[in-house]
């Protein structure tokens, strides 16, 4: 059939693809209302193609860049400590975006996904790496570093002097301005034996390092 020939050549070759992007190309070549929607259906029940979350679909195996599908995203936390190759442990893919998205565990072609939504001011840190043969977007040891406090995540003292020894200093300084006060407070309570040793010439993480720490509660 022409127009299944049409559709494999567009969206095939992608990545991903969306519901309403089948939906505008079939309207486009004049096929009935409803025929995408049967169409991705029957493919899916098929095999043919996989469904990655609502409205999103592809024709080949999982890409391990699965932010991709909830851009703007980066792979954070203890991925990205996996990443980093501060830690051997096997983990899950961990995405963090400030889309408004369900938070929490989900599966993805069988794979268990965890996302975790973030403060749009809070969207920065992130750089393109190489791994396993796909550039991704994943969090620097800075915002990592920071990530772990703001969604008050266990960290054991060995992972973070671990990390710690991959942090330019001058760069957290400068990530932890753009942080909520009450982040910075928490993050300089829980590092400062560590931090004040290599942070001895900064005026602005003595000052945090002083500042009384505050309750802990939930940054927006």
């Amino acid at each position: 059939m022409k127009l299944m020939k049409g559709f494999r050549q567009r969206f095939s070759v992608r990545v991903f693809f969306r519901s309403g992007e089948v939906k505008k190309f079939f309207a486009e070549k004049g096929a009935a209302k409803g025929y995408y929607k049967l169409l991705l259906h029957n493919l899916a029940k098929k095999g043919e193609i996989k469904r990655l979350k609502k409205g999103v679909y592809t024709f080949g195996p999982a890409s391990v860049n699965l932010s991709s599908i909830f851009s703007p995203a980066y792979h954070g936390l203890q991925e990205a400590l996996s990443i980093h190759k501060i830690w051997n442990q096997a983990t899950n893919q961990i995405i963090i975006t400030p889309r408004k998205v369900r938070s929490g565990e989900r599966l993805v072609l069988g794979r268990k996904v965890i996302v975790r939504r973030i403060a749009r001011k809070m969207f920065f840190g992130a750089e393109m790496l190489n791994y396993a043969g796909e550039w991704i977007e994943v969090s620097d040891p800075e915002k990592t570093l920071i990530d772990f406090y703001y969604f008050r995540e266990p960290l054991d003292k060995d992972t973070r002097r671990a990390l710690l020894r991959k942090i330019d200093v001058k760069k957290l300084e400068a990530y932890l301005k753009m942080c909520p006060d009450a982040t910075r407070r928490h993050m300089a309570r829980l590092t400062k034996n560590i931090l004040k040793k290599r942070t001895k010439k900064s005026q602005f993480l003595r000052f945090q390092l002083r500042t009384p720490p505050l309750a802990d509660t939930k940054d927006e």
